[in-house]
């Protein structure tokens, strides 16, 4: 018996909140190495809305993850950020904190800048006399080529995101620290 023959696939239907037409979403248990058990979620209508996520099943200890990119080769180390991850680089002032819509991926830290970048290029495109925003650009191509030192924080308060790399280091999150911490997504406590 392979694995696709034992999938199950639970599928819901509800209103889009786009056109009120039929959303139908399917939901599928799958497990990745690293994150463990995850459900993959993707909804369609007719209308064009999509949405896809996968929801991480597993709640670990809260993890601090942190990387000093001193070289050009730093930027290569494995990145995975789950939908509860924050990421900060205090160098440049940047956190991005997970919210309703937040991604999971699994990339480096530079697919990490070059999302910061992405960014800042439509501040400057709707903001020409943006001159943080092109300053950062610049900086973010002076930290690829190796040119400029920075340090990558991933703070998880479910623990599902890292840095994977022998310079990397984490520890454990306090209480206080991880509830400090934004979510991005509906927490349900099974004590209740």
């Amino acid at each position: 018996m392979n694995s696709e023959s034992s999938t199950v696939l639970t599928v819901t239907k509800s209103v889009c909140p786009l056109c009120s037409k039929e959303l139908v979403t399917n939901w599928v248990k799958d497990n990745i190495p690293f994150f463990g058990e995850v459900m993959h979620i993707t909804s369609k209508c007719e209308c064009g809305l999509r949405y896809s996520d996968t929801m991480i099943m597993a709640q670990r200890k809260p993890v601090h993850y942190e990387m000093k990119i001193t070289t050009r080769d730093d930027i290569d180390a494995r990145v995975v950020r789950s939908t509860s991850g924050t990421i900060r680089i205090p160098e440049l002032g940047i956190d991005i904190e997970p919210g309703p819509a937040s991604d999971s991926f699994v990339s480096n830290i530079e697919g990490v800048l070059d999302r910061v970048s992405d960014i800042l290029e439509m501040v400057v495109r709707w903001n020409e006399e943006s001159q943080r925003a092109q300053e950062l650009q610049s900086t973010i191509e002076k930290i690829k080529a190796g040119e400029f030192e920075i340090t990558v924080i991933i703070e998880d308060p479910l623990g599902n995101s890292a840095i994977i790399a022998e310079k990397a280091t984490h520890r454990e999150l306090t209480q206080e620290e991880a509830a400090g911490l934004k979510t991005g997504m509906i927490i349900f406590d099974k004590e209740y």
